[in-house]
């Protein structure tokens, strides 16, 4: 599954939606029991959440625009799928979190690409959800570490913390994940299906008994001025630099 919505594969509205309904669709269809998640632009796996999503619309888009944000993190995070990343180029926040959902991670050996959550550096928060999936990927300390400074790691930093698993030359990314996708499919499906329902169920389970209340606290969040501001400077600057 290629991710393409030029220039940088933001994660829109749109591009959503289609993931959710393209990955329940596998998951409908016992002829596929693995998917591997990565760009049809090299150079840039995702750029993560799309913030014109997020500036100068109403509080009913800013819901609906996070409750697909939700819907796709609960689809990959529970997918019954083998899902491996195969992340060639940058992949800093919802990139990043979408990489971190996978049951295993190959990243291109460029020092050029980042991965991390760096929302702080944004000016806002990562919500409870992506904590927990960060502090059960590397561990509680590096992932607070990660979090309030709004790191991005190189691929040897983020192999060394955990973050990913393998890190591989720029031209065998894809060949790497297929070979990672053979051994997890050589393994008894209902047996590895369960076990990891058993190492994530509970995670999701919280997410899913506050999904209403976390829709409500970004929309809060996101509707002040003062992020609003922060976040058309942020645009701003983008459009500069493609200028």
């Amino acid at each position: 599954m290629k991710l393409k919505n030029p220039p940088v594969n933001s994660l829109s509205l749109e591009l959503l939606t289609e993931l959710v309904i393209s990955l329940e669709k596998l998951e409908n269809d016992k002829s596929f029991r693995g998917v591997i998640l990565t760009s049809d632009h090299p150079g840039i796996f995702s750029a993560g959440l799309d913030l014109r999503e997020m500036t100068g619309r109403n509080p009913a888009h800013y819901a609906e625009y996070w409750r697909a944000v939700q819907e796709l993190w609960l689809r990959l995070y529970l997918s019954s799928l083998v899902l491996v990343s195969a992340i060639n180029g940058a992949s800093p926040a919802g990139g990043c979190l979408m990489a971190l959902c996978s049951d295993y991670r190959v990243m291109a050996d460029n020092p050029r690409y980042r991965i991390g959550l760096n929302e702080t550096l944004l000016g806002i928060v990562a919500p409870f959800w992506f904590k927990d999936t960060l502090v059960n990927t590397v561990g509680h300390r590096v992932a607070e570490r990660a979090l309030q400074l709004g790191l991005l790691f190189s691929p040897a930093d983020a192999l060394k913390v955990g973050m990913v698993d393998q890190v591989v030359p720029e031209d065998q990314v894809l060949s790497k994940a297929l070979s990672v996708m053979t051994q997890w499919l050589a393994i008894p499906e209902h047996a590895r299906q369960l076990s990891k329902n058993m190492m994530r169920k509970a995670t999701a389970d919280l997410m899913i008994k506050q999904r209403e209340a976390d829709i409500q606290n970004f929309v809060s969040f996101i509707s002040r001025d003062s992020i609003q501001k922060s976040l058309h400077v942020y645009l701003e600057k983008l459009k500069e630099k493609k200028g």
